[in-house]
């Protein structure tokens, strides 16, 4: 059952028949009330045209339908871009890979892929199978399928909302992923349409917003989080990336980008913060030679780090899994 929230930003989807506004900011939405199980929606359209009620759309919480062979749908978020949200989601993969999970990462980035260059096969092809179904590239033990294997390194994507959408329900739908247990979604950054339309495709079990210190990205957290709340997908917590500068020869830390704002974010929004994950050369470099650190020094304090991450993530799907159970 959607929420009030996810029910309003639908209803201001639908513009009022020869005006420029939706029908909730002329107020046509007199009242929405749930009960019982049920929406209700109480309009005043004013000339009381029937084309208004035509025009409202229908529930995209009824279109989600789970990926077959797929347990769990991780999305990973931020509300704005230049966060590191690409590198957090490969790390997470790669950690979530090395606990024994059986993962899949799908990049939504269409206009902006980077995991084919992350992962070190940014010269893969994918093939597909005789009833054209993708088959994804493998890489490291992960099933990967991003925009990026389909384009040369000068190919511009120049494409409206609803192309990219058609490219990224195809991933979801005709890629021929196997048995997972957590399928990895890197979102595009920003909380707009198609993100929204992408996790409205399929049930995301939970959904995890990556930050920086800067007040200008933790202000960005909550329409993350909004996003997640409107489609009932639930937000398993913040990952603050870049939180501090760590010395490599000296060993001091500097905090470049302020200090403390995911953690304060976090307790204000009543979500869990996950980690705060240094910004560290390594990390970079790893990065651009398409070798994770988690790959190569699982050691490595930043892969242990992930690693507990990755546990708690692991954890929260099982509970989200089991309050579902439950429900029914």
């Amino acid at each position: 059952m959607p929420t009030l929230d996810a029910i309003h930003a639908q209803l201001a989807r639908v513009r009022y028949p020869g005006f420029q506004r939706d029908i909730v900011a002329l107020g046509v939405v007199r009242d929405v009330t749930l009960e019982g199980g049920r929406a209700i929606i109480v309009l005043d359209p004013g000339s009381r045209s029937p084309e208004v009620l035509q025009s409202l759309p229908a529930s995209p919480f009824d279109e989600r339908a789970p990926l077959p062979g797929v347990a769990r749908v991780l999305a990973v978020a931020s509300g704005k871009g230049g966060v590191g949200k690409s590198s957090v989601a490969v790390s997470l993969a790669v950690a979530l890979r090395a606990r024994g999970r059986r993962v899949g990462l799908l990049d939504a980035d269409i206009y902006g892929p980077s995991i084919p260059l992350i992962m070190g096969v940014a010269e893969a092809r994918p093939t597909m199978t005789e009833g054209k179904k993708i088959l994804p590239v493998e890489r490291y033990g992960l099933s990967l399928i991003s925009m990026g294997f389909f384009l040369d390194d000068t190919s511009p994507v120049i494409w409206r909302g609803p192309m990219v959408m058609s490219i990224v329900r195809q991933f979801l739908k005709d890629v021929v992923w196997g048995t997972l247990d957590v399928l990895v979604i890197d979102l595009p950054p920003g909380t707009g349409d198609a993100q929204l339309t992408l996790v409205q495709q399929v049930p995301v079990s939970g959904g995890v917003i990556v930050t920086t210190p800067q007040d200008v990205a933790l202000q960005d957290v909550q329409r993350g989080i909004a996003m997640f709340q409107t489609v009932n997908a639930p937000v398993l917590g913040i990952i603050e990336n870049m939180s501090y500068y760590a010395c490599p020869s000296c060993g001091t830390r500097d905090e470049i980008f302020g200090h403390g704002g995911g953690r304060r974010e976090a307790a204000a929004l009543g979500v869990e913060l996950l980690g705060e994950v240094p910004l560290l050369p390594e990390i970079r470099a790893t990065l651009d030679r398409g070798t994770p650190l988690g790959v190569i020094e699982p050691q490595h304090p930043v892969s242990r780090l992930f690693d507990e991450i990755a546990a708690k993530v692991d954890a929260a799907l099982e509970r989200e899994a089991g309050s579902v159970l439950a429900a029914r």
